[in-house]
């Protein structure tokens, strides 16, 4: 028996021993029997009310547990689904309390689920939207609105630590471009303030690495240069102007378009002096970079301009042809290799020329005039040159050829010199005498002395008939001694004269 029954049980012993002891006392007081029966009834009104009283308590109570159970059991249906979890079953049979019970309980620990999830869910989107800030990435694509399973909040991990490290590494990255920075700054203050290089060794150290010790030595050098830079101002400037006249240079720049930075030739060595010329190489490095493969291109048609007007040169250099192991064959290849390379870099620089200028909006300008302008002056200035030199030749062999026809057609240049060959004077005689009417039908006399081809005057041939004189050759040999020298002395006395009178050289 459960002790609930028999505590009802008691209780209505009680009851029943309450009744009698009441009846006792009415008697021992005398109380009629009616009066009696009304009192009974008060105490049975009394007891009943307290009874129905309790009974509508506990009724009340069922009510309320039956409606729990219905209200728990709806919200933990949906809260199983918005958990995506199997939906709660009630293990066994159970009573209305501890049905009510359990389900109550079940629906307060997935609240807090659900609870947990839309916070780790709500930080993991903040989370995300400040690196996709930083990485300049879209946002994680999830539904804020419902609950996440665990499997969704697990990739949104995963996915915020992938994140997390790629913001890791770029910084890591954003911290050595900081340092490279820092480097570069400090090579071009080394090089502008002259550093010595046993200074430059001493911090050698914090030239590498990208750690944080590392970064504010970097800046510690940087600023201690700034400050000697502020101190070695001229010094400083005329380095950046040495700097500037390079990219001039590299950019093709005009004299109108460098006049144009007028704090170039100023001597007032202040810092704002100095910052004018800082922002000029800045503007004039990112002018460089945008537009590098264009002066590359243009730089490399110079290259291979000056290459071909050097074969040119040697092209109509006379003494080429002294040609020894094929140079000359090569070099006609190669000048015609260029010949053919010119008019196609010409029109692919021409082609990207274009382009650019519909692109800016503007021309394309090489030392002040447009490019293609640039290179048909060159052409012209070429065909001009060799004009020029072609006219010189024909004028300077119409000379020549005057010349010979005033004082007669001479020999090329002679393959050997003669020295002079002492004679017997008979000999001498004869010879000179051979050679005198060999000038008088050839109206010249080419003696060669000192290796130099002379002409003499005609007026100085002997009358025709006569027997002339032999060329000499001055070989350095010593005069020959008495006995020979008179058999000599004509020829030296006839050489002496063409010397000395009226000589026209070659």
């Amino acid at each position: 028996m459960r002790r609930s029954e028999v505590l009802a049980e008691e209780s209505i012993v009680c009851l029943q021993k309450a009744l009698n002891h009441l009846r006792e006392i009415w008697e021992l007081i005398g109380i009629p029997e009616d009066q009696r029966l009304q009192r009974t009834e008060v105490v049975k009104k009394h007891i009943k009310e307290l009874l129905d009283m309790m009974i509508a308590e506990e009724e009340s109570l069922k009510e309320r547990l039956i409606k729990s159970i219905s209200v728990c059991q709806k919200e933990l249906n949906t809260l199983c689904s918005e958990l995506h979890v199997e939906p709660f079953q009630e293990e066994g049979e159970t009573t209305i309390l501890q049905l009510e019970k359990d389900l109550r309980t079940q629906v307060e620990l997935m609240r807090k689920q659900k609870k947990e999830r839309k916070q780790e869910l709500k930080l993991l989107q903040e989370q995300d939207q400040e690196l996709c800030e930083i990485l300049c990435m879209p946002h994680y694509d999830i539904d804020s609105a419902s609950v996440p399973s665990l499997e969704e909040l697990n990739q949104f991990r995963q996915h915020v630590t992938t994140l997390r490290d790629t913001k890791l590494e770029m910084q890591k990255s954003q911290n050595e471009a900081v340092c490279e920075g820092l480097r570069t700054q400090i090579r071009e203050l080394w090089d502008r303030l002259q550093i010595p290089e046993e200074e430059r060794e001493a911090v050698a150290t914090i030239m590498s690495g990208s750690k944080a010790k590392v970064r504010k030595a970097l800046q510690l050098e940087v600023d201690r240069l700034e400050e000697l830079k502020m101190q070695n101002m001229k010094k400083v400037i005329e380095a950046i102007r040495v700097e500037l006249v390079q990219y001039w240079d590299q950019c093709f720049y005009s004299q109108e378009q460098r006049q144009a930075f007028a704090p170039f030739c100023a001597e007032d060595y202040t810092e704002s002096l100095l910052q004018l010329h800082d922002a000029e190489i800045v503007r004039l490095k990112n002018y460089y970079e945008v537009h590098k493969e264009l002066f590359e291109g243009v730089q490399k048609w110079e290259e291979t301009w000056r290459l071909f007007l050097e074969f040119e040169r040697k092209a109509s250099d006379p003494n080429r042809f002294t040609n020894r192991g094929g140079n000359l064959l090569k070099e006609e290849k190669q000048r015609a290799k260029l010949q053919k390379m010119l008019p196609k870099l010409e029109e692919e620089l021409k082609a990207r020329i274009e382009l650019w200028e519909q692109e800016h909006s503007k021309a394309f300008m090489v030392n002040g005039q447009k490019f293609m302008e640039y290179v048909a002056e060159q052409w012209e200035m070429h065909r001009l040159e060799k004009e020029r030199a072609k006219q010189e030749r024909q004028l300077k062999n119409k000379k020549q050829t005057e010349t010979e026809m005033l004082y007669g057609s001479a020999p090329r240049t002679p393959s050997k010199r003669r020295g002079l060959v002492p004679n017997t004077p008979g000999k001498a005689r004869k010879l000179n005498t051979t050679t005198m009417s060999n000038a008088t039908a050839n109206s010249s006399i080419r003696p060669i002395f000192g290796g130099t081809v002379y002409h003499s005057p005609v007026s100085r041939l002997p009358p025709s008939g006569s027997k002339p004189v032999a060329a000499s050759t001055c070989s350095g040999k010593k005069t020959p001694r008495t006995g020979r020298h008179g058999a000599n002395k004509e020829n030296l006395e006839l050489n002496g004269s063409i010397l000395s009178e009226g000589s026209v050289p070659l």
